[in-house]
């Protein structure tokens, strides 16, 4: 069994692409399994979800952007909730808004929030060797808070991840390539395949090779032309662009970065 595994990819669809073509030279797989964050703060939402809905063999579960399109940011915020927020703080929030709205106006016009509201919060199975694997977007139970990330303490871990039965648990969220070994588990973040964090610009993914022996985890790194992004963002007048420019230039820092 051979299996892409590959989540956040915030609307990118020319980082997407670059990933399908790198799993197409690394001799193609037997499946794809999707960590969610699909659409959100990118320049193609739309097309991202086309291309995924297309994929053969595909396991996709959501992730808390997804949900949020859904869910949380149908109807924005009241003039009364950013009231009660700094001026900062309140402008931060308006700015993301009109953003999801943007995103939201796509995928409604297209037809996918069907298609969106169906996904679920998580997948369980067992690898051939009996490995108990959960595919999860945050950490077990949720899609969304800290997740695991290069700083996650011994803590941190217990709090997300020492309640959940399986030995192999595979999440993004956090934009981060983390492997750690964790009790008699072994927790992986597959990273992203869009707005990366410095210093890996990169789209990343993995590919999972198992049989009745075991399992390995190989970690792809992909280019692609960041610029191309940014442009398509300005020639969409997208209003998160500014944001997403700064992702595709290295400039965003993550909470976990500290």
């Amino acid at each position: 069994m051979r299996i892409a595994i590959f989540g956040d990819i915030h609307g990118n669809s020319i980082a997407l692409d670059a990933v399908l073509t790198d799993i197409d030279q690394q001799g193609g797989v037997d499946g794809y399994w999707l960590l969610g964050d699909y659409a959100a703060i990118g320049h193609d939402p739309v097309g991202c979800l086309e291309r995924l809905s297309q994929l053969e063999d595909a396991i996709l579960i959501r992730g808390n952007t997804d949900r949020m399109l859904t869910q949380d940011f149908a109807l924005g915020p009241s003039f009364d909730e950013l009231l009660t927020k700094d001026l900062e703080s309140a402008a931060a929030s308006a700015r993301l808004h009109v953003s999801f709205a943007w995103t939201l106006g796509q995928v409604m016009q297209a037809g996918w929030m069907d298609w969106l509201q169906a996904l679920a919060p998580e997948h369980r199975r067992t690898l051939p060797d009996g490995t108990k694997l959960l595919l999860v977007h945050a950490s077990p139970g949720t899609d969304s808070g800290d997740g695991l990330h290069p700083y996650s303490t011994e803590e941190d871990l217990n709090l997300l991840f020492s309640e959940d039965e399986a030995s192999l648990i595979i999440v993004g969220h956090t934009h981060v390539a983390v492997d750690r070994q964790y009790q008699n588990k072994q927790l992986v973040n597959a990273s992203s395949v869009s707005n990366p964090f410095p210093p890996d610009l990169d789209a990343n993914y993995l590919i999972l090779n198992a049989d009745d022996k075991g399992f390995s985890i190989e970690r792809r790194s992909v280019s692609y032309p960041r610029e191309a992004v940014i442009r398509h963002l300005e020639e969409r007048n997208h209003p998160g662009r500014a944001y997403i420019m700064a992702f595709m230039r290295g400039e965003n820092a993550a909470g976990w970065q500290r």
